[in-house]
């Protein structure tokens, strides 16, 4: 169980792929389905046996295979994914469940559908606006995969199990949230590096197993633990999606403190419960997922300022960092408006490129100093 820090308890369930707990779950009979993008609702393949796995490359040393069929120009996570994918990293898995996100990964998923060929294999079409007739089109492509999965899977994906899957992501969800609350206070009592690697192991295994063994007792060590102390900047990190939690160590041990964050991955959106109306429940999957302000969405970014202002006056923050990977088209517009926003209300901004595999860390720290000092603190 968790050491002095409780931490360390995650970094199995990070650094793994096919760590214990989800060992555990294929033991029992339970069957990973890997997704790539938050438009993929992780509660439709939360249903029955099936439990979702965001799709990470964890520890990935190169591209070398991923490079003949995917140019340097495709991002390096769709280009990660698919190196793990052709050397049988994710062989585990019961399928695949991919999204087209954005024009690299409608590359990456013809590409894995003809190379990689996993046992199961859909790519669901969410549209890139929020309106009655995109959330329609979202509840058939909702219902599309549904039964492909009910019927390759041999599971029952009635109203009845969604209900239940629902239930039990807005149970995880309320348990997060109040971790992320301690983030709003002058000392919390854990970095913005503790907090995403509580939220990257989230999505690297059962969620009901990570809650019942891990969770519930670091919420209860946290309170007696020592707030932070020592920072020079209260900062926010916003932009696509991070899975390694050594991106904001690194921030960290140059004197930030990241108390908030707007990317997938991390609380914004990926803390957003699922609205209990007396509606279908694929409807209400489908519109909480097109709810999400994603800078893939051309119609939210009005939406996704207000919510990062909010952050900020919630949590004090004194500076933004704005991440990206590189070739990213969806982000350079909306780190460009984003910034552009910020700096006008007075808000410190730094903007990265980054690769998906960490590097360049001498670079990063310099930065990141420099930023930080820029600000006066």
């Amino acid at each position: 169980m968790p050491e002095a820090n409780g931490m360390a308890v995650f970094d199995d369930v990070i650094d793994n792929s096919r760590n214990a707990l989800v060992s555990e779950a294929m033991d029992a009979g339970r069957i990973p389905i890997g997704y790539t993008c938050s438009f993929v609702p992780e509660v439709l393949l939360s249903v029955g046996k099936l439990f979702p796995l965001r799709l990470r490359a964890p520890g990935v040393e190169g591209t070398e295979l991923s490079d003949i069929y995917l140019p340097p120009i495709i991002c390096s996570y769709c280009r990660s994914l698919l190196e793990c994918g052709m050397n049988g990293h994710y062989d585990f898995l019961g399928g695949w469940v991919l999204n087209f996100s954005c024009q690299h990964m409608n590359r990456l998923s013809d590409v894995v559908k003809n190379v990689v060929k996993p046992p199961f294999v859909h790519v669901l079409d969410a549209l890139h606006t929020c309106t009655e007739h995109t959330i329609a089109w979202m509840v058939d492509e909702l219902r599309e995969l549904a039964e492909k999965l009910s019927n390759h899977f041999d599971v029952t994906i009635n109203d009845d199990a969604l209900e239940s899957a629902i239930a039990d992501h807005n149970r995880f969800v309320s348990a997060m949230q109040k971790i992320g609350a301690l983030r709003k206070l002058e000392h919390p009592p854990l970095t913005g590096a503790d907090f995403q690697k509580i939220m990257t192991a989230s999505l690297a295994a059962p969620k009901d197993l990570l809650l019942g063994r891990l969770l519930n007792e670091h919420i209860d060590s946290l309170q007696a633990r020592q707030g932070v102390d020592g920072y020079r900047a209260r900062l926010m990190v916003l932009g696509g999606a991070m899975d390694d939690p050594r991106y904001i160590e690194i921030v960290e041990e140059m004197g930030g403190l990241v108390v908030g964050d707007h990317f997938c991955t991390g609380s914004v959106p990926g803390l957003n419960p699922i609205s209990d109306e007396s509606l279908d429940p694929l409807e209400r999957i489908a519109r909480h997922t097109m709810a999400k302000p994603c800078p893939r969405m051309l119609d939210s970014i009005d939406a996704r300022l207000g919510s990062v202002k909010q952050t900020i006056e919630e949590h004090q923050v004194d500076g933004v960092i704005i991440q990206q990977l590189k070739f990213c088209d969806s982000m350079t517009y909306y780190g460009m408006a984003m910034a552009e926003y910020l700096r006008e209300a007075g808000i410190p901004v730094l903007r990265l490129d980054r690769e998906y595999r960490l590097s360049g860390e001498g670079q990063l720290r310099t930065r990141v100093q420099a930023f930080i000092e820029s600000m006066g603190k």
